[in-house]
């Protein structure tokens, strides 16, 4: 478990990194600006944003704003109330990986809107709930998709969680529905980065012209949590808590 010691130093620096987020995101700030204090703000101290240049992308944080999904690149245009912002970043340190995602809001929300981020958030521990020795990956699939389609949510499907610990993405993937692909039994030592992607509207998705930015088919508000936990003997920890969750604690 010495390499879950290294991956778990990776998770408490991006959870760090992500208190510092919430420190500075507000009408006004530009996705530019935050993309680079935050990148600042990992090297700092001894990390390396991990989605910088994986797969051609240009930034160390995806910064997706209300219909975007996932894969966002940072602008220059300002923040505005009522902007919904889900953030997803990674961070190699010494080799070892982390990732999570969070989904900030500017101002009031609808309430439409601020039941999406209740529900989307609370499916994401439901299913960390079943990520739990002798489970299998469908466990968590049904806890999430079950939790939003009662609820009448969209649920993204071309993209969905993984393995992260040696790498930004590996094996197995975490879908957020169950389907017919591999449905693996979780073992101890299994580190895994959950995260539903939600739409208030339709699931169909589509990659804007910029080729990373995935937008809602019907441009209704997206939102996305992550985080990236561990399978052990007999718990499930949370690695990358943060804020008001640091603390929750989950058991077998």
């Amino acid at each position: 478990m010495d390499d879950v010691k290294g991956i778990r130093k990776s998770c408490a620096l991006l959870a760090e990194t992500f208190e510092y987020i919430e420190s500075i995101i507000k009408p006004g700030t530009t996705g530019y600006d935050l993309d680079r204090v935050a990148e600042e703000f990992i090297r700092a101290r001894g990390g390396v944003p991990a989605f910088k240049g994986y797969g051609g992308f240009p930034a160390a944080l995806c910064l997706s704003l209300n219909d975007a999904v996932i894969h966002g690149i940072p602008k220059k245009e300002p923040f505005k109330i009522k902007d919904v912002i889900s953030v997803d970043c990674g961070i190699n340190l010494n080799g070892y990986f982390s990732d999570s995602a969070h989904t900030f809001t500017l101002g009031p929300q609808d309430q439409a809107v601020t039941n999406l981020l209740r529900i989307a958030e609370e499916s994401l521990f439901l299913g960390i709930e079943e990520a739990r020795k002798g489970n299998r990956i469908n466990d968590i699939s049904r806890a999430i998709f079950k939790h939003n389609r009662q609820n009448g949510y969209g649920i993204v499907r071309p993209y969905c969680g993984h393995g992260v610990g040696f790498g930004v993405h590996e094996e197995p993937q975490v879908p957020n529905y169950v389907g017919s692909g591999p449905n693996p039994r979780l073992k101890v030592g299994l580190v895994l980065a959950i995260e539903p992607m939600i739409n208030l509207g339709t699931d169909e998705v589509y990659v804007a012209k910029d080729d990373w930015t995935v937008l809602t088919k019907d441009h209704s508000i997206s939102v996305h949590f992550e985080h990236t936990i561990v399978i052990l003997e007999d718990s499930t920890e949370i690695l990358t808590l943060w804020g008001s969750k640091r603390g929750y604690q989950v058991h077998a």
